[in-house]
């Protein structure tokens, strides 16, 4: 139910920003989203049909584009992939917060990500 949200947070800044520039039609938006959201994007993709129905935005195309997770290793320096744990339990592979290399505790410095890249209004 987040991806509702977080879409109609979306559409309501696009909107805004179509709306200072006078604009008469959005005809698409391109989004980043970052795989350690955790944003389903066919959920997204539903929720922005929704959202956009009976504004400027019905009809405009959405991307996505789906970013990686990067952490780094405060001991070993290592930066790079999130390491996934295949647990049964989750029915997801699960992400760690622990390095590939070394073993030791990671920061999360990418794929949290959730932003508008671009979107292409007409005046």
């Amino acid at each position: 139910m987040h991806e509702y949200s977080m879409t109609s947070q979306i559409v309501e800044s696009v909107l805004e920003e179509a709306k200072k520039h006078n604009a008469k039609k959005v005809d698409g938006v391109h989004l980043v989203i970052g795989k350690l959201t955790f944003l389903g994007l066919e959920q997204v993709r539903f929720a922005y049909e929704i959202l956009v129905k009976n504004t400027i935005m019905e009809g405009s195309k959405l991307h996505i584009e789906e970013k990686d997770g990067v952490v780094k290793c405060s001991k070993c320096s290592y930066e790079g992939d999130v390491k996934y744990e295949d647990d049964p339990t989750y029915h997801i592979p699960t992400p760690t917060l622990h390095c590939s290399k070394c073993g030791g505790v990671v920061e999360i410095v990418g794929g949290k990500e959730c932003l508008i890249k671009s979107a292409k209004i007409i005046v």
